[in-house]
C-alpha cells in the first residue's frame, strides 16, 4: 500500500493503491461492509436532522448508495444527485424522486436527466443539506483523494451544509495525504467501523 510520506506520497500512487485493494474484496464482504456504513450513516446527527440529501451514484469501487438513497426517501428526505454542468469541473445537484431514467454522463458516472420529477437544487435548499462524499482514501483531518476530477472539490468549496465522507475502514489511512490548496476536506466520516467528526 502506498504510504502517505516519502516519495511514493503522490495522489496517483494512493489512488491506485486503494483501487487495488477495493477491487479485492469479494462481493460478499462488499455488501457487508457497506450495509454497516448505510447503518452508521443513519445514527449520524447531521444526517438524522438534514431534510435534503446529497447523493450519489457509486462509479466503480465506491461505497454503495442505492440503499442509504432509499432509506432517505422512506424518511421522508428530498434526495438529490450530481451532474456535470456548465463550465469545466462543475456540480449541479437534481432533486430526483426514482432512480429510474438516469443516464452515463461524459465521465461514464450515471446522472439524473433534467425533465419529468427532476429539478435543480437552489441555493436556500442546501442550508439544510448534508452531501455524501464519495473517494477512495480519507484521513483524519476529512482530507481525500478521489478520481482526481477534482469536481466534488469545487462544488464543495461553495457548500455550506455538511459534509460528509463514505468510506470502508480499508479506506481510512493512518498518515496524513497529501493535499492542494483548493482540496476541501469533510466535516464527518461515516464508515463501517465509526462515525466521527473531523472539524
Amino acid at each position: 500500500m502506498a504510504s502517505s510520506y516519502g516519495e511514493d506520497a503522490s495522489k496517483q500512487a494512493l489512488r491506485n493503491g486503494y483501487l487495488s485493494l477495493s477491487s479485492n474484496m469479494s462481493p460478499a464482504l462488499r455488501r457487508r461492509v457497506d450495509a454497516e456504513v448505510r447503518d452508521h450513516l443513519k445514527a449520524c446527527p447531521a444526517y438524522r436532522e438534514a431534510s435534503l440529501v446529497l447523493a450519489y451514484v457509486p462509479f466503480r469501487d465506491e461505497v454503495a448508495t442505492r440503499g442509504i438513497i432509499e432509506d432517505a426517501w422512506d424518511a421522508g428526505k428530498t434526495v438529490a444527485l450530481p451532474r456535470c454542468v456548465g463550465g469545466p469541473r462543475s456540480l449541479a445537484f437534481y432533486s430526483v424522486g426514482s432512480l429510474d431514467g438516469l443516464r452515463r454522463g461524459s465521465r461514464g458516472v450515471l446522472e439524473p436527466v433534467c425533465g419529468t420529477g427532476v429539478a435543480p437544487v437552489n441555493g436556500d435548499e442546501l442550508e439544510e443539506s448534508v452531501c455524501l462524499v464519495p473517494g477512495l482514501v480519507f484521513d483524519s483531518k476529512g482530507y481525500r483523494v478521489g478520481y482526481g476530477a477534482g469536481y466534488y472539490d469545487n462544488f464543495l468549496s461553495h457548500y455550506r451544509g455538511t459534509k460528509i465522507g463514505l468510506a470502508r475502514t480499508m479506506q481510512l489511512s493512518g498518515n496524513p495525504l497529501p493535499s492542494d490548496p483548493h482540496d476541501v476536506p469533510v466535516d464527518v466520516i461515516v464508515s463501517d467501523g465509526a462515525v466521527w467528526m473531523c472539524r
